[in-house]
């Protein structure tokens, strides 16, 4: 029965159709699904901001490159300066986190690797004997043992039909790029946490300063108090009473002389230094007119900014990638081979044209049976998505809540130390009048000892509000990114 032209052409046609189609399907089912931003509330402003800064709004524009700068000259501090470049150079957890970097870049290199030929040269000898059997011959025969000399070139290539290869090369891509925000993260806590201490150890020293002070004003009382009571114009409970508050006071001196150790110790490993072999001179925090403003900016900068949220970005990237790779193992993969060469008994003959031999294959291997692993892999593939998205909207909520943590921690510490200046005045003009009264003989020493103790805790809390409000403000620039 013959076939009309029609039913010929539709014959010859439906291949054509189907075959494409058949393998878009393919292609679409193997490669990495489309990768969109975890639906994320993005506030229009900070709650804690100013008014101004919160009318600020922009959309995020990537920019994990851009530089930070060095923010932290802003605080117009030559040691802080040096402190830090100091750590940048020596820190051995920054070092660690720079060997990660490389470590990526080189795997990623390895996964790009796959995208060209892999070429070999082989020369050398082999002998051997083959059994009689293997050749054809009646059991027991005689075989002599040969030599063959080799020299080839062997040549292989996996054809990448359906991403296996560009799909993993996008999954080490983003893990080096992850790895790289990482240690920008990194270099950015190193140089916070310098600042930071730093900033707590002037202020220990200008509360060291404060206390050495007092201890000098109260060995004075203790002077004024015997020589009173050897004249017999007091009694020896003021005298009792005026060292009491001497000793508590050496005791307070004492402590604080351990923090101040301490804070020198953790400042050398930050260093990079032996603690025994870092000194740092005493430098009092007076004055808190020299920190700078830094303006909150707008939540969507730090998704332009932030280290950590970069790195948790590149991470759900190279996640996405994995789910094609995993995908890809499920369809047929096609590797080309060649080799070439010569091949001879003798050396000498090596080289000869009729010593010469070749040989060139395509592999095509498909999974039959595999007990489900392949799919296994999948699933496995796209928890770890999850696990990254889930990641992901962490780091940018956590980054969020820091820098309103921040905010209100510089605001109710600036209303803190308008409030501790009033409360100083008041405290210096109280002891100043209590004095002044005891010498007149018209209050008990009790009430000196009363006032001197409400100023001397006054006067500890402006010191530490000012190590606070420095310290807040480095936060504050931490968890904006690093600068503003």
């Amino acid at each position: 029965m013959m076939m009309t032209t029609n039913e010929m052409k539709t014959k010859t046609f439906l291949p054509r159709l189907i075959s494409p189609l058949l393998a878009a399907m393919i292609l679409a089912g193997c490669a990495a699904p489309e990768l969109r931003a975890p639906d994320i509330e993005m506030p229009s402003g900070f709650k804690e901001a100013s008014f101004a800064e919160a009318a600020r709004w922009k959309p995020a524009q990537p920019a994990e490159a851009q530089p930070r700068g060095e923010w932290w000259k802003a605080f117009n501090d030559t040691a802080l300066n040096k402190l830090i470049d100091d750590a940048t150079v020596a820190n051995a957890n920054l070092a660690a986190a720079a060997a990660r970097v490389k470590q990526a870049r080189a795997i990623a290199g390895v996964a790009e690797a796959d995208r060209m030929p892999t070429v070999n040269a082989e020369f050398g000898p082999q002998r051997g004997r083959s059994s009689a059997v293997s050749l054809g011959l009646p059991a027991g025969t005689p075989v002599p043992a040969t030599t063959a000399w080799q020299a080839r070139l062997t040549a292989s290539y996996e054809v990448d039909l359906f991403g296996r290869v560009s799909n993993n090369v996008s999954a080490a891509q983003a893990d080096a790029a992850a790895s790289e925000a990482t240690y920008r993260s990194v270099l950015l806590a190193l140089q916070a946490d310098v600042a930071q201490t730093y900033f707590r150890l002037r202020a220990a020293d200008a509360e060291l300063s404060f206390l050495n002070e007092t201890v000098r004003l109260r060995e004075e009382n203790v002077r004024i108090n015997q020589r009173r009571y050897d004249l017999g114009d007091a009694g020896e409970l003021d005298v009792v009473r005026a060292r009491t508050e001497l000793s508590t006071i050496r005791s307070e001196t004492i402590a604080l002389e351990r923090q101040r150790a301490q804070l020198e110790h953790a400042l050398a490993v930050l260093l990079g230094k032996p603690a025994a072999a870092f000194g740092a001179e005493s430098n009092p925090l007076l004055t808190a007119s020299t920190l700078p403003g830094i303006p909150a900016g707008l939540p969507s900068a730090l998704l332009e900014r932030r280290p950590d949220i970069v790195a948790a970005q590149r991470a759900m990237m190279a996640s996405n990638a994995r789910i094609g790779v995993a995908r890809s193992a499920m369809f047929p993969a096609l590797r080309l081979t060649g080799a070439g060469g010569s091949e001879s008994a003798d050396l000498s003959d090596l080289f000869k044209w009729s010593s010469r031999s070749w040989i060139i294959g395509a592999l095509l291997s498909l999974p039959v049976i595999d007990g489900g692993r392949n799919q296994a892999n999948i699933v496995r593939s796209q928890a770890a998505l999850e696990e990254s998205v889930a990641g992901y909207r962490q780091s940018v909520l956590t980054a969020f809540a820091e820098v309103e943590d921040n905010l209100v921690g510089l605001r109710t510490l600036s209303g803190q130390a308008e409030a501790i200046d009033d409360a100083l005045a008041s405290a210096r003009r109280s002891a100043d009048l209590a004095n002044k009264l005891y010498a007149a003989g018209r209050t008990s020493y009790i009430e000196v000892l009363d006032a001197q103790r409400n100023l001397a805790t006054v006067e500890r809390s402006a010191v530490q509000l000012r190590g606070a409000r420095a310290t807040t403000t480095v936060a504050l620039i931490r968890s904006l990114g690093g600068g503003w």
